[in-house]
């Protein structure tokens, strides 16, 4: 397996865990095309998952500069770099349920026209589209996954709700939620987010399967609070949420969920983590390595 990286990685989960030794680490700029054909070249590659990207829709509100030339530029630099390696070469490319955009029907299905507003939204569109043209134009074997929010153990990003609860809880403090805990949202657990990478990629040898995009995730909305309280049962803490917010933040979409039916009838990807065994598992790693 080999994986870009743009700075060291010493004390980061790649050695606490072991990953590095698993992992051939190649020193690289995904928005420089020649920096990623070098690596397909040399270490001969044939497959590619692009998960590469700016992932947070709050530092895409205050920076979207730096968002753009991540997720779109390093896109399309990426799949030319490919393109110049060898057209043939298998590309999933992780787009995003914020793709969709706000829509009144629900749950989001492929189907659906894709109309962002917000800058991460917008950006992931964007991925969205370039990765889908490449296949309609060149005849690439690339495809796209709109996936729900993935939790799960290593997850160390605190501006996301589970982890920050997490830590929290392991501190004693109360949770802070900076919505009013309402809007609601679809979570799918990370080893069920590989496997549907890797069912995905499995499809691209059937030439029909170019340039689709496939939603995956539980079909299941949940309010922030919700999982806020479920995180804290789970824990065993008696600490209550310290809800901040009113309403919507600004930038983000109330009502987010997926309509999974494509990817489970034909490529026959289902989720196996249910939320509660997800975050049970989930807990269980932060309360090993934070407390």
């Amino acid at each position: 397996m080999v994986a870009l990286s743009r700075s060291d990685l010493v004390g980061s989960r790649f050695d606490t865990e072991g990953l590095r030794e698993r992992c051939t680490l190649v020193e690289a700029d995904l928005t420089d095309a020649e920096d990623v054909r070098r690596a397909l070249g040399e270490h001969e590659v044939t497959k590619v998952f692009h998960l590469g990207a700016q992932t947070q829709v709050g530092d895409a509100y205050r920076s979207p500069l730096v968002t753009w030339e991540s997720n779109i530029r390093g896109t399309y630099m990426l799949l030319e770099a490919v393109r110049g390696h060898d057209p043939g070469t298998e590309v999933v490319v992780a787009s995003s349920d914020k793709a969709y955009g706000a829509h009144e029907e629900l749950p989001y299905r492929e189907e659906f026209a894709l109309q962002p507003s917000y800058p991460y939204d917008v950006s992931k569109a964007a991925t969205d589209m370039i990765a889908r043209s490449y296949a309609a134009t060149y005849d690439m074997p690339v495809a796209v996954t709109r996936l729900a929010n993935v939790y799960g153990p290593g997850d160390v990003n605190w501006a996301r709700v589970i982890p920050d609860t997490a830590r929290a809880l392991i501190r004693g403090e109360r949770p802070v939620i900076r919505s009013d805990g309402t809007p609601e949202r679809d979570y799918i657990y990370v080893d069920d987010a590989a496997d549907a990478y890797l069912a995905v990629a499995g499809s691209l040898d059937d030439p029909a399967q170019r340039g689709r995009a496939w939603n995956a995730g539980s079909g299941e909305p949940l309010s922030v609070i919700e999982i806020v309280r479920r995180l804290i049962e789970i824990s065993g803490r008696e600490l209550e949420p310290d809800i901040q917010g009113t309403g919507v933040p600004h930038g983000e979409i109330d009502r987010q969920y997926l309509d999974p039916s494509a990817i489970r009838e034909q490529l026959g990807w289902t989720p196996k983590w249910d939320l509660e065994t997800g975050l049970r598992a989930t807990w269980d790693w932060y309360e090993r390595t934070l407390s």
